[in-house]
């Protein structure tokens, strides 16, 4: 599903056998994955901040083996 296409798609005005888009892409998502909604409903800014926060506990982690790596030689 490419959100640059839905605009194409939303146009159940001019064509009233299509349904309205948000219903469109409710189906689609229920064919899909088998439910109605994900199970983890977190906002884009959440998303990535625990992105970040991984991302910098990852880098760490790699500094501290590194470091402990080179002590040990």
């Amino acid at each position: 599903m490419n959100p640059k296409k839905f605009g194409g798609l939303a146009n159940h005005r001019q064509e009233p056998w299509k349904i309205p888009l948000p219903e469109f892409i409710e189906e689609c998502y229920q064919k899909r994955f088998g439910k109605s909604q994900p199970d983890d409903t977190r906002s884009i800014e959440e998303r990535i901040k625990a992105q970040a926060a991984k991302k910098a506990a990852k880098k760490t982690m790699k500094l501290t083996d590194e470091m402990a790596e080179t002590i040990e030689t």
